[in-house]
């Protein structure tokens, strides 16, 4: 009898994580590493991205790359390719920000595209190129539920995060003969730093009232952590969603169904 379990394995599969230095990026490439992938680390700060990969093994490489720059991600998925294709791609790195269709600053507005749609669209282009050649390959984008649920002073991210969750519809379906899969995962809020840091900011003394706030906002009492979406990755780039393609999984605590 087959074990099943084997179905989670990714030894020897080429892994491309993006954001992968801290995070839930971090933790997508910990856990990938641990399945057997040899995992690529990518991140703006080179440094922070080695030191990740050290942490991951032997297998476990770390790369500095700007996502929003189209010859940074030439550059890397090329030097990737002279060892064998990428054969998986998360794209985790992402900017989040807080703010109104009129506290936005065109700035901010072009600042959050140009790493959450511009990055995660380069980074894919560049995979698919590689993943045609061995036609198969597996993609993982980081979406959100503010993709599809009117969220708060969040009017830039959730832009960015429907653009995300559009564009792994459009590739899902223009490379089914090509063998990629390619989904999304929608988290609601994940217990990250960039959430103790708004916390801290925005309320100065009351941190564990709001952080229990905040918690309590998923029906299901607390925040997600970052090791949940990576089990969630873990899955979705393994043998064992081979039928899963064109998917937007909400990782949201029973957000939508169960306020």
């Amino acid at each position: 009898m087959t074990n099943s379990i084997n179905h989670f394995r990714l030894e020897g599969r080429r892994a491309v994580v993006t954001g992968a230095a801290s995070g839930i990026g971090k933790a997508i490439a910990a856990t990938l590493a641990e399945a057997g992938a040899r995992v690529v680390v990518l991140d703006l700060n080179a440094e922070k991205a080695a030191e990740a990969a050290r942490e991951m093994g032997a297998d476990a490489v770390g790369i500095g790359c700007d996502v929003s720059d189209e010859k940074s991600v030439a550059t890397v998925f090329a030097t990737i390719a002279e060892s064998g294709a990428c054969e998986i791609l998360v794209n985790s790195a992402g900017i989040a920000h807080v703010g109104t269709v009129e506290s936005t600053s065109v700035e901010d507005f072009d600042r959050l595209f140009k790493v959450n749609v511009r990055g995660t669209y380069l980074c894919m282009q560049a995979a698919v190129v590689q993943m045609k050649r061995k036609q198969k390959g597996v993609i993982v984008n980081l979406a959100s539920i503010a993709a599809t649920s009117g969220l708060p002073d969040r009017f830039a991210y959730s832009m960015t995060k429907g653009a995300v969750l559009s564009m792994t519809l459009s590739v899902a379906r223009d490379y089914l003969e090509s063998k990629i899969r390619c989904n999304c995962i929608s988290p609601a809020r994940v217990h990250t730093p960039f959430v103790d840091g708004f916390i801290a900011k925005n309320y100065p003394g009351q941190e564990a009232e709001m952080f229990e706030t905040l918690s309590r906002s998923q029906p299901i009492g607390r925040m997600g952590t970052p090791q949940d979406v990576a089990l969630l990755a873990l899955y979705l780039c393994s043998d064992a969603a081979s039928f899963v393609t064109g998917v937007d999984y909400p990782l949201d605590g029973g957000f939508f169904n169960l306020r």
